[in-house]
């Protein structure tokens, strides 16, 4: 079997076991996409409202913008993997809670673990949180940082500002550039 028919079986089942809360008001549940060899996993917070009616993360303004960054460094959606911790639209858009998460985990794990990527970039300061909680977005953003998880293969992670924030404040839109221009050089490093 591949890793794009695994993924198929995992994103089948997954709906299906996962006791999150929000499958009672988001109208699917919207599992992660893109190249299951992928050296480079994006993690986000939780699908939008575009997410919830396509069923494919990260299709609306923040999915646009984070294409044409991905354009500037020579990468496309195909290259890459994309997901969010939580796996259904919280409603009106909110935080997702801490349960909803919990409820959500075991899904990512599996897709994390089976795609096994050299990189996982975190997409704003929910999912960086989740892996990091200690760890300030302001601080953050833009320096690679190496730990051992017993829970998932990838040892490299690199948290970014969400796409989304760029698209209400202007000034991190700069900032959030520059840190994408940094993803080239960072899997050459960790080869």
């Amino acid at each position: 079997m591949t890793k794009s028919e695994e993924l198929a079986k995992i994103h089948e089942k997954s709906p299906a076991e996962s006791k999150c809360e929000l499958k009672k008001t988001a109208l699917r549940g919207v599992p992660g996409d893109g190249n299951a060899e992928a050296e480079v996993v994006f993690i986000g917070e939780a699908p939008g409202k575009s997410e919830d009616e396509g069923g494919r993360p990260f299709i609306g303004a923040a999915g646009k913008f984070l294409s044409e960054m991905l354009a500037d460094i020579g990468m496309k959606r195909e290259d890459i993997y994309i997901t969010n911790i939580v796996k259904y639209r919280p409603p009106n858009n909110r935080d997702p809670l801490p349960e909803e998460k919990d409820a959500c985990r075991e899904w990512l794990h599996e897709e994390l673990n089976l795609i096994a990527p050299k990189l996982i970039i975190f997409l704003g300061r929910h999912s960086m949180n989740d892996f990091f909680p200690d760890l300030k977005i302001s601080d953050a953003h833009g320096k690679l940082v190496h730990k051992k998880f017993a829970r998932i293969k990838t040892e490299y992670f690199l948290p970014l500002y969400h796409p989304a924030a760029a698209l209400y404040d202007g000034s991190m839109r700069e900032i959030l550039i520059a840190d994408f221009k940094k993803i080239p050089l960072i899997l050459k490093k960790i080869g």
